[in-house]
């Protein structure tokens, strides 16, 4: 019978991956399987559900209304099953189970490997389970219940209890070439001005901020291309001078210590935004739960409000 609910657990957990993920073979690479296999397993699951949950695209699968019901009604199940497992095995007072964080690619390195690496030391029984998305996909996440927290971009500092600020950064004007735009101290917003840019896609919290901004100067963001990826955006930087990114200085420290990029902080207006650490609104906190916010806020102090070490 054990073995009968673990599979059951690790068939909601696939179909729930999938659904996520929209596409077979996405999810067939993340667990180093055929798409094929993931494609059986889906179907067998459908079957025992009594309809079709997915759709099949030219890009992968969405949801059908019935697999959207199914997949709303399955995630509470998954999340309180999980949270008794780990409630009953916290009886030895041991932190332990999965913690599952979402997180913005900017705090991947070095913030992510400094937790993973104290809670290998010190918390063996706890795993981490990280995902990165952009802000609003964050805030889904965490309203959806898919992840336990989720570090966020804030245009503003929080002020409930569900919020902590970790770090506070200005926007700067980044380059792979030392130019007269990113060596001077900073640079007005409105000299962006026709500089050809690589930014987030549109419909983002932090994209839509950046074009009402250049709207209020009387001017539009000349941007030649589109990528949430920040590895993407550095690459391109690396690979054509002539293009311009704006981001937090967390997020390029390595390579302006190796001299990669060139970066000049933005002024008029001083585009801040707040790092936060954010808890479900509803929901019962683990003690694995606390002893990762407890971590990755300790840090965040040790690191004096950055998001990387101090030098």
């Amino acid at each position: 019978m054990a073995q009968q609910k673990n599979m059951q657990i690790n068939e909601v957990k696939l179909f729930l991956d999938v659904a996520e993920q929209g596409s077979l073979t996405k999810v067939a690479a993340q667990r180093n399987t055929v798409q094929s296999h993931i494609s059986r397993q889906i179907t067998a699951f459908e079957k025992n559900c009594g309809g079709a949950l997915f759709r099949r695209t030219g890009r992968g699968v969405v949801l059908t209304e019935f697999g959207q019901s199914v997949a709303q009604h399955v995630r509470l199940w998954l999340n309180e099953t999980e949270l008794l497992i780990t409630h009953i095995n916290q009886t030895a007072q041991l932190p332990m189970g999965q913690v599952r964080l979402g997180i913005l690619p900017s705090t991947a390195h070095p913030l992510m490997t400094h937790v993973f690496t104290k809670l290998k030391n010190e918390y063996p029984n706890i795993v981490l389970n990280v995902r990165e998305g952009q802000g609003g996909e964050l805030d889904t996440m965490l309203e959806t219940g898919a992840v336990d927290m989720a570090i966020l971009f804030r245009h503003d500092k929080p002020s409930g209890l569900d919020e902590t600020l970790l770090a506070s950064a200005s926007t700067y004007l980044v380059s792979s070439q030392a130019n007269s735009h990113t060596t001077q101290a900073s640079i007005p917003f409105n000299q962006l001005k026709d500089l050809p840019l690589v930014l987030p896609r549109s419909g983002s919290h932090w994209r839509s901020k950046l074009n009402e901004t250049a709207r209020s100067k009387g001017f539009s963001l000349n941007v030649q291309l589109e990528a949430d990826s920040l590895v993407l955006q550095k690459n391109c930087l690396e690979t054509n001078p002539n293009l311009y990114a704006l981001l937090g200085f967390f997020s390029i420290d390595a390579e302006l210590r190796s001299g990669s990029l060139y970066a000049t902080k933005i002024i008029q207006p001083d585009l801040q935004r707040h790092v936060t650490l954010a808890l479900p609104k509803q929901g019962q906190t683990t003690q694995a739960h606390r002893v990762v916010a407890g971590i990755i806020k300790e840090t965040a102090k040790l690191w004096q409000g950055h998001l990387s070490p101090p030098v």
